[in-house]
This record gives structure tokens, sequence and C-alpha cells, in this order.
């Protein structure tokens, strides 16, 4: 991690990432890029409807690749570059029959290295294959829900899951959030994890840089008045006075409490639920 010398209060416990270490340099892919108007958290009609969201710096959107249709051609990482939009750090994946994009890069990839979508790859970082044929223990990310939907989990810096059974053609999946999911064995994955595990890390260190980011303030709930929120009122400072937190809607939130639909449709392919709170640290 980046530090920084102690010149202001903020100063002194801001850290960042040592980009000019760990990216290639390389400008973005202009074939790739694409304009991306800011809602400022806003729908068609101008209403908010997701809150503290709002300003920052301009952004380009990558197109990244998570279709991953190309199968059975070899790619080469070109370059390791930063996205804006994401966690993770990209690269462009120069496929042998020459077309160029972006991916999602796993940890311990370099600039050369090599990869292959196939039924056949071999068990290296940054293969993908059917999560049938890829043996217990294994760490895996960007995972397909369903077969040929494209990886929608699994993608963020650091994160991994690990494969701990196969059975009744599903995989059993453990994700980051220690919830156990069955997965068919026809839906794809990559093996390692994703890269730019030092994310979780990075300390943003006073206001001005939430606000470079696109984050707008945060106003507790207890500092507000009863018409606002349901932790608001009293003289002085005063505890939220439920048993439960609620929020700004009166729902449920936070503290370990179940927010997730009762009859989800996809409860069916949950083995074990997630564990939250002090028993998830434990």
């Amino acid at each position: 991690m980046k530090t920084y010398r102690p010149t202001t209060k903020s100063r002194r416990s801001m850290t960042s990432l040592p980009f000019k270490e760990l990216l290639s340099g390389d400008a973005p892919h202009k074939a790739l890029l694409a304009k991306k108007k800011r809602q400022g958290g806003r729908n068609g009609a101008g209403r908010i409807t997701m809150r503290h969201q709002g300003g920052g710096h301009k952004r380009r959107l990558r197109d990244i690749d998570f279709s991953y249709d190309k199968k059975g051609i070899p790619a080469k990482i070109e370059t390791i570059e930063y996205d804006p939009f994401r966690s993770a750090f990209i690269g462009i994946a120069l496929y042998r029959d020459g077309e160029r994009r972006y991916v999602v890069l796993p940890k311990g990839v370099a600039v050369g290295d090599t990869f292959i979508v196939a039924e056949d790859a071999p068990l290296t970082v940054g293969n993908r294959l059917p999560l049938g044929k890829i043996p217990v223990g294994t760490s895996v990310y960007n995972i397909e829900i369903a077969p040929g939907t494209g990886a929608s989990l699994v993608r963020s810096a650091g994160n991994f899951a690990e494969v701990v059974a196969h059975d009744a053609g599903y995989a059993q999946v453990k994700l980051p959030s220690t919830e156990v999911r069955k997965i068919s064995d026809l839906s794809w994955a990559s093996i390692g994890a994703v890269g730019n595990e030092e994310h979780n890390l990075v300390v943003i260190g006073k206001a001005g840089r939430s606000r470079w980011m696109g984050i707008r303030p945060t106003v507790r709930g207890s500092v507000m008045n009863p018409v606002d929120h349901p932790h608001g009122g009293g003289e002085g400072r005063q505890g939220r006075g439920l048993r439960r937190a609620k929020s700004k809607w009166g729902k449920p939130t936070g503290k370990g409490q179940k927010t997730r639909t009762p009859k989800k449709y996809s409860n069916v392919f949950i083995v074990s639920r997630r564990k939250v709170g002090k028993r998830k640290k434990g």
C-alpha cells in the first residue's frame, strides 16, 4: 500500500494502491470504450431511487467480456489496466484470431500470460471450463448462475469461491458470503481468485476523495427528526429506541437481520445460508 506524509490530518491515515507497480501503464483500448452519462441516482422521472450518488470525476465505460464465448481459442494478456467502474483490475486479452476483449484479471497474472476457454482446459489460473470438470477444493471466480448466461458471481477484487461438492448434476459452491449454493455442472467458471486483493485496505482519508468517486455524504438516521427516519427524534444524543434497526422506509437493516425475500425462487438452490455478524467472524 502507498502511504503519504502527514502534512494534514486526513493525509495521516490516507492510503492508496501503488498503481505504477501494479499496472502496465497502457492507455485504454479506444475500440472498447463507451460514454456513460451520470444519472446521480435518479430514475427516468428525476426522482432519487439510490441515495448518496452524484458528482464525481468523468468516466468512460469499458466493455468487459463476461460471456467468454470464444471457446478453444488461446488468448494472451496484453495489458493490466484500472477500471473506474469496478474494484478488480482488467486487461486486454488478445485471442489468436486477432480479436481483442477486456477481461477481469485473476490474482497473480502478468502481461504475456495466456489462458483458454475450453471443456478440456488444464486447471491453471485464468483458464475457464465447466463446473462439472472442476475438482472439489478448487478456487473459482467469474461464475455463471445458469449455463450460457455469462459470468455474474464472484467478480469483485480479491474474491473467490470454492467448489465443495458435486451431486446430481450440480456443483455445490461456497461463495464469499459463506453461502453454499447449488449451480449446474454445465455452468462455466474461471480458475483462481480475482486480482487486486489489497483493494479493501485502501483508506479514503478525506471527504473530498469520496466526492471525486461520486459518493455523496451519508446522514445518520439518529440525527434526523422522527418524520424523516424511524431512528430520529429525542432530546440530545439518543439511542434508536427500537429493538431492531430499520431503514428510512421501516425495513429491517444491518445487525445480521434477514432481508432476503422468504419465498424467493432460488431458495431451492441454497444448501447452507450465509453466516452474518459475529457468527461469520468466528
